[in-house]
């Protein structure tokens, strides 16, 4: 008894949803790879911070509703999470573009997770969960 494998229609269009959802992720992870690495190599200024402590570097703007409504709250549940183990820095986008360009920041709110010899480590592009954040600085102690 034979088994026949007919090609329909749906599976050719499912197949291609899945090729095209597998190339976006992989465009994704390669794009983030490639921005971390531009950073690590020319590592720009984002203010004060003390050197030694691994940093939490947060991009946002007044105007943006999900910065207020869920990552400042996420943000704020790291920083009692972690302690004084990290330090949080903020960025307003708006009255510092120039900083924003030299991060690559496209669109806030935008988080780089920084480890303490000043080398970024993670980027998180749009809203962040205050466990993911956690679990990227436990990665970097």
């Amino acid at each position: 008894m034979q088994f026949a494998f007919f090609v329909t229609p749906t599976l050719i269009r499912l197949l291609a949803a899945l090729g095209i959802i597998a190339a976006g992720l992989l465009v994704f992870c390669l794009a983030n790879g490639f921005a971390l690495a531009r950073l690590r190599a020319h590592r720009p200024a984002f203010g004060s911070a003390e050197s030694g402590k691994p940093v939490l570097l947060y991009f946002t703007t007044p105007t943006c509703a999900p910065c207020k409504t869920v990552q400042r709250p996420a943000i704020h549940r790291l920083q009692e999470l972690a302690g004084d183990r990290l330090q949080i820095v903020e960025i307003d986008a708006s009255l510092q573009p120039e900083v924003a360009s030299q991060w690559g920041v496209l669109s806030v709110p935008t988080t780089f997770v920084i480890d303490a010899t000043g080398a970024p480590r993670y980027v998180n592009h749009g809203v962040t969960s205050a466990e993911k954040l956690l679990d990227q600085f436990q990665h970097t102690f």
